[in-house]
């Protein structure tokens, strides 16, 4: 017989202070077991600009690929931190591509993160992301140890049962 008692923080929504807040009513990341399942994350800052977005004085759009990537996957780093966890922990990634031209740059960066032992893997264009300033948004799944803490850095958490 196993024991029934719920156990609170096996199933946890984090929203992690000092990251952009979500643009809609979902968590950064949620705590399943241990699983983490990070919601799509793109370059956005805590001040809803964006990493690899400039516009000029005359309205004329710069997008950069790598710079785009490499935000993704440190603000990821950020929030698996306040989790517990890193992206060693990684087991699962999918990208949104806004379009598949920008697949080497993205796999330039990620190759900067990962090589072949790192999480498996998927790549997929879409029409448009929610901003029109962004190339890429990545979700993924990670695996902590149960007995990992989380930081102190989350603002608000909801357990539930």
């Amino acid at each position: 017989m196993t024991d029934a008692t719920p156990n609170p923080a096996a199933n946890r929504a984090i929203t992690v202070e000092g990251k952009a807040t979500p643009r809609g009513r979902f968590p950064h990341v949620k705590i399943a077991g241990d699983l983490i399942y990070v919601s799509g994350t793109s370059s956005r800052r805590p001040d809803n600009t964006f990493e690899g977005a400039e516009v000029d004085e005359f309205g004329v759009t710069t997008l950069d690929i790598a710079v785009q990537t490499r935000a993704v996957l440190e603000n990821i780093r950020a929030v698996l931190a306040a989790a517990g966890a890193s992206l060693d922990d990684l087991v699962q990634a999918t990208t949104y591509l806004v379009s598949m031209n920008d697949f080497a740059g993205y796999n330039a960066v990620w190759a900067e993160y990962f090589d072949e032992t790192g999480p498996a893997r998927t790549t997929v264009a879409v029409h448009q992301l929610p901003h029109p300033l962004l190339l890429i948004e990545i979700q993924a799944i990670a695996r902590r140890d149960p007995n990992a803490t989380t930081s102190t850095t989350i603002s608000t958490t909801k357990e539930e049962s």
